[in-house]
């Protein structure tokens, strides 16, 4: 089965077309600035603008015809509402354009998807760090639950901040790695309250710090990632004990991060556990985890109609009815 993917969740607009397990391809257009940050608008006009050609490149690589579809996938949550709009519109009107069934994908679930297909995981508690999602994910007793997440907000969005109050730009993440580079640990706050976490504490903390002039630049991207890790992989072993899995997947855009895959490397090994790390173009959002995970559940319950099309941008993964596991 041929499936078109098509991601928009957020900064990130992807289009990508399998053949049952085989990615043909995986093409994607991130929207960036030098200053400010994210503004949904803006971003949903830059998804509205780029979405035609995408979706023409991706046919391109793909070396097939529209025709040849026999599914159409779209991220239907969760996300911004703008930028899901632009996705699922697209999508309707694929479908509608070439009489193919259409099927709604939970973003967060598609990352875990994506990355036991790329990897040898077959039952992990996922890490999923990205933008706004900051989950501790596992499948148990029926369902996808959630062990722990970040009570205020995610650790990309955290990331993203923190960088623009230095004025590094956006997206913040990879600008602060490699700062961090030659840093050095500074005391900072460290919250993890049961089995979540908050980062606005630490946020405010840093903004003090930087506008104080006391510390470096370096040594600010350094400890703000040790602190904002070590909460993640904290809650991540918990989890891990809580469920006795024997395997942690690592997903989303800041699991590129070099020194958090190293940091639950280390934590693996001293539990017996195995880390599995997907290729970066599967960790960060993308359109192929929409169509690998759309074909999965298309065949356990078929089609979503064009009434059930509605984007859900607040639902949570622990909200899915799972019908494909």
């Amino acid at each position: 089965m041929i499936t078109l993917g098509i991601e928009s969740t957020a900064h990130t607009l992807g289009i990508a077309i399998t053949r049952d397990k085989e990615i043909l391809s995986n093409t994607k257009k991130a929207y960036s600035t030098t200053q400010g940050g994210m503004r949904p608008v803006e971003v949903a006009e830059h998804h509205l603008q780029s979405i035609e050609a995408l979706f023409q490149q991706s046919l391109k690589e793909a070396n097939i015809q529209p025709k040849q579809i026999d599914l159409i996938a779209f991220s239907i949550s969760p996300g911004i509402g703008n930028t899901l709009k632009i996705g699922a519109a697209f999508a309707r009107s694929l479908s509608i354009l070439l009489k193919k069934p259409l099927i709604g994908v939970n973003h967060c679930i598609a990352h875990l998807e994506i990355g036991k297909l790329r990897t040898q995981a077959t039952d992990p508690v996922m890490l999923y760090a990205s933008g706004a999602n900051t989950q501790i994910i596992a499948f148990t007793e029926g369902k996808y639950r959630i062990f722990g997440e970040t009570l205020d907000i995610g650790i990309g969005n955290f990331l993203d901040t923190f960088a623009r109050e230095l004025g590094l730009g956006f997206p913040g993440g990879p600008l602060i790695e490699k700062q961090a580079q030659n840093g050095k640990l500074i005391p900072l706050p460290y919250s993890v309250k049961g089995m979540d976490m908050s980062f606005g504490g630490l946020l405010t903390n840093l903004k003090q710090k930087i506008q104080k002039k006391e510390y470096t630049t370096e040594d600010l991207c350094y400890s703000a990632q040790h602190i904002a890790f070590s909460q993640l992989i904290e809650v991540t072993e918990r989890a891990l004990a809580h469920t006795q899995k024997k395997e942690i997947i690592l997903a989303g855009g800041v699991a590129c991060n070099k020194t958090l895959q190293t940091m639950a490397q280390t934590m693996c090994k001293e539990r017996n556990a195995t880390m599995y790390t997907p290729e970066n173009q599967f960790l960060v959002d993308n359109a192929a985890m929409i169509a690998w995970t759309g074909s999965i559940i298309y065949n356990a319950q078929g089609p979503t109609t064009i009434k059930e099309s509605s984007i859900k941008p607040y639902e949570r993964t622990d909200e899915i009815k799972v019908t494909w596991t």
